[in-house]
């Protein structure tokens, strides 16, 4: 009898991720059905949704919208533009300067930003033709920008590390 509600819940969840349905939505659906299994309906549909407003309910966690609505900000007004020509100050004279100016200046948005999209999309969006424009590889340009947009995320503030912290 105790049984019972582990195998509602795994076969309930395959069921609905074979027939389609979002993971998240599967997970929710499998975890109603199995309480309503276990207990009776009331509190079983009360347990949810207190559950569920107890996980949107993390202020910590508002960080990480706002912290891509700064980088978008940022980008708009210039702040880019800014902090690639502080990287060409910085590591202009090396050698592949530009890949060089594209990992700096990355880590820079990235750091000011907490957010790797955004430094991803601001940095990419202006180094991208500007590479090319200098005769470097299309893939080689996005693969330095995609790779470098993670080194602002070890610089706090950054995503991961409030994730982390709660």
């Amino acid at each position: 009898m105790e049984y019972i509600g582990i195998i509602v819940l795994i076969v309930s969840f395959l069921f609905l991720l074979i027939v389609g349905v979002p993971i998240a939505y599967s997970i929710g659906i499998s975890g109603i059905l199995t309480m309503l299994v276990s207990i009776d309906s009331l509190p079983a549909f009360a347990t949810f949704a207190q559950r569920m407003a107890t996980g949107l309910d993390s202020f910590a966690l508002l960080a990480i919208p706002f912290f891509i609505l700064a980088g978008n900000i940022m980008n708009s007004g210039g702040i880019a533009i800014r902090l690639i020509n502080l990287a060409r100050v910085l590591v202009g004279r090396l050698p592949a300067s530009l890949a060089f100016v594209n990992v700096f200046a990355n880590m820079l948005f990235g750091a000011i930003s907490g957010s790797a999209a955004a430094s991803a999309s601001a940095i990419g969006a202006i180094m991208g033709p500007e590479m090319k424009k200098e005769g470097y590889d299309e893939s080689f340009s996005a693969s330095v920008n995609i790779a470098s947009a993670t080194t602002g995320l070890s610089i706090p503030p950054s995503n991961i590390l409030i994730v982390y912290s709660l």
